[in-house]
């Protein structure tokens, strides 16, 4: 991971960027060798949509991407990792529809980083650039941590524009410990911290339409193990 100061004011921005309502595509820019950024949700729960597009360029290819249904954010979503083509024009016969379509368009190279909580599949980041570029070591860790931290900005801005379903016992005292054991739990299997385990845990609520009591007492029974889905991804979202 790159200790350069650019990389860390990189970080500092992105995690306050939805609190802040600044760029989720700018900090990568700022530090890696690209020309333009698309940050989008890819099919279920969420939808397809583009949430942050540097350019007109960068909002075009996520576009094709939706409407052909093939492409580099797809590959990083499905396989959960990286999808790093230095040469889009040697990788052409991968995606024929969509190597077709961006042919001429001036765009030699594409990266895509897949957005993803704990189990839980958000999206993709596609990274472009004009001529064919590989990334180095360096960079491809950079940029994964960066997709990291922006999986969870993503899933909160998704959570805020998207009620979570509710009971009426919801707000009970019961429910908020119950909820806060689960939290706990979900902290301990993931290893990740309070903040983002009940990020999780609201995430997989709102991807199959349950309430977050509901979930929390599925988790405190172990009926629910993050770090049996995790480790099974086919199970998961």
């Amino acid at each position: 991971m790159s200790e350069h100061p650019a990389f860390g004011a990189a970080v500092k921005d992105l995690t306050g960027a939805v609190d802040g309502r600044t760029s989720l595509c700018l900090p990568f820019l700022q530090v890696l060798p690209v020309t333009g950024v698309a940050v989008s949700t890819l099919g279920a729960p969420f939808g397809s949509e583009t949430v942050c597009a540097s350019d007109a360029q960068a909002a075009r290819l996520d576009e094709l991407q939706f409407d052909l249904g093939e492409g580099p954010c797809w590959d990083a979503r499905s396989s959960g990792r990286p999808a790093l083509h230095a040469d889009l024009q040697m990788d052409s016969s991968r995606w024929p529809l969509f190597a077709e379509a961006v042919s001429g368009s001036g765009v030699g190279a594409i990266y895509a980083f897949p957005l993803a909580l704990g189990s839980l599949s958000i999206g993709a980041i596609d990274l472009y650039a004009h001529s064919p570029l590989s990334l180095s070591s360096t960079q491809v860790v950079d940029a994964t941590v960066l997709a990291a931290i922006c999986s969870r900005q993503v899933l909160r801005r998704a959570l805020a524009d998207h009620p979570l379903a509710s009971s009426a016992s919801d707000d009970g005292g019961f429910s908020r410990r119950e909820v806060h054991q689960a939290t706990g739990m979900v902290l301990a299997q993931l290893g990740v911290n309070a903040a983002d385990a009940l990020l999780i845990i609201n995430g997989y609520a709102f991807a199959r339409g349950r309430t977050v009591r509901d979930v929390a007492a599925d988790i405190v029974a172990r009926r629910i193990d993050f770090a049996e889905e995790w480790s099974n991804p086919s199970e998961s979202l």
